[in-house]
């Protein structure tokens, strides 16, 4: 986006490079790297930021008001249902595709927000890796508000593992070993001395859950949840006996898992701004709009962009059982924003925040971001294509 940097960037470009910092992600964490990781960072100018910035705070403004939760007390699935629930999300994700306006102006266009864990850990393992073998810019960098590595992972175990015992606190996800982002439990694993369960792996005795921790039963006090529950449901019949994560427990949330349902594309339609595209309930739609080549229609609680329709016609709609379960969007123009020495990328950045208890606002710690040549951002629109990915932006500070 930064033209002179972009050019700098692709002249100097090795291939060499790229997989000698594969290779060291490889050495790091053998297996364990599941996705696809793009040949470039992305460099974002002050005025890009500051509209980040801008929409960032109407967004959490909204999530501060006195009917937030009575707002989107219905996100959230009745039999799913939490108790303990934090007075705000511990984390906070805010996605922005690099959107082009009718002047040809970039501009951040919001996509989706999630008040849900991200890749915290291993935002910390690739940039520090990726800068060993390629030199980022004087006066740029991926943390925020003056952070580095230290800082950023003191702020972050203070989210996470606060005033417990690490012992007594764990990573709780299905099946974690084979996630695709397995990756960034062990980068957290190493970066703050807690370890990865299985919810398989966890014993209930009456409130207390319990899990061996090199043989001992040792009590859980803290959990940094991983679970999505839609995932959870989908597998249960196969996960044998494990403990009801709904009932009244003893431990901590971090974040707790009401928030998935509260700050999610559910929340859309409660927030017009500029730089956020018009979306509607689909059950509040009273008249289709004639021009439906200019929308997309997203389920409300899939994750990773699983069962979005972009090529948008009336016969989708009206093959949909449950619209109360749905969304309707107005498309953003992404833009063919990152040169590469093929077709031009477009690309989505990730802001990350952290929210700690008592606090009234989030902090921005971190980002990440994601390059494509598809229809949409991620590996299913991306086959057998180069520059594309995984990645992070480096902002001009």
């Amino acid at each position: 986006m930064i033209s002179e940097i972009r050019k700098a960037f692709n002249e100097t470009f090795k291939q060499e490079s790229y997989e000698a910092c594969l290779k060291d992600i490889e050495q790091a964490y053998p297996a364990a790297l599941d996705f696809r990781i793009a040949e470039t960072p992305i460099f974002i100018d002050k005025k890009f930021l500051a509209q980040m910035m801008d929409v960032s705070k109407f967004i959490i403004d909204f999530i501060k008001t006195d009917n937030f939760i009575a707002l989107t007390d219905d996100a959230i699935p009745v039999e799913e249902k939490v108790k303990n629930e934090s007075k705000y999300p511990h984390f906070l994700s805010l996605d922005f595709g690099i959107c082009k306006n009718e002047n040809g102006d970039l501009y951040p266009g919001l996509i989706e927000m999630q008040g849900f864990a991200t890749l915290y850990g291993f935002q910390v393992l690739y940039p520090e890796i990726l800068e060993k073998h390629i030199e980022i810019p004087d006066g740029f960098s991926h943390f925020f508000n003056g952070l580095d590595k230290e800082a950023y992972l003191k702020e972050l175990g203070q989210v996470i593992v606060g005033n417990a015992d690490p012992k007594e606190v764990i990573i709780l996800e299905i099946k974690p070993h084979s996630q695709k982002t397995r990756i960034d439990f062990y980068c957290t694993e190493t970066y703050l001395g807690i370890k990865t369960i299985c919810l398989t792996e966890i014993h209930q005795d009456g409130k207390n859950l319990f899990y061996f921790l090199d043989g001992i039963k040792t009590q859980i006090k803290r959990i940094y949840n991983r679970i999505i529950f839609d995932e959870l449901n989908a597998l249960k019949d196969e996960l044998g006996s494990i403990p009801d994560l709904t009932s009244e427990l003893n431990v901590e949330w971090v974040g707790h898992p009401n928030w998935f349902y509260r700050i999610s594309k559910y929340t859309l339609p409660f927030l017009r701004h500029p730089f956020i595209p018009e979306t509607f309930f689909l059950n509040e739609v009273k008249q289709i709009p004639q021009d439906l080549e200019n929308y997309v229609l997203k389920p409300l609680f899939s994750f990773a962009g699983q069962g979005v329709i972009i090529d948008l016609k009336k016969a989708d709609l009206e093959q949909i059982e449950n619209p109360f379960n749905w969304i309707l969007q107005k498309k953003v123009k992404y833009a063919d924003c990152i040169e590469t020495p093929e077709e031009p990328a477009k690309a989505e950045i990730r802001l990350m925040y952290s929210w700690k208890d008592g606090d009234e606002e989030p902090k921005l710690l971190t980002n990440l971001a994601r390059v494509s040549k598809g229809k949409m951002i991620g590996t299913r629109y991306n086959k057998d294509k180069t520059w594309v990915g995984g990645t992070v932006a480096y902002f001009k500070l």
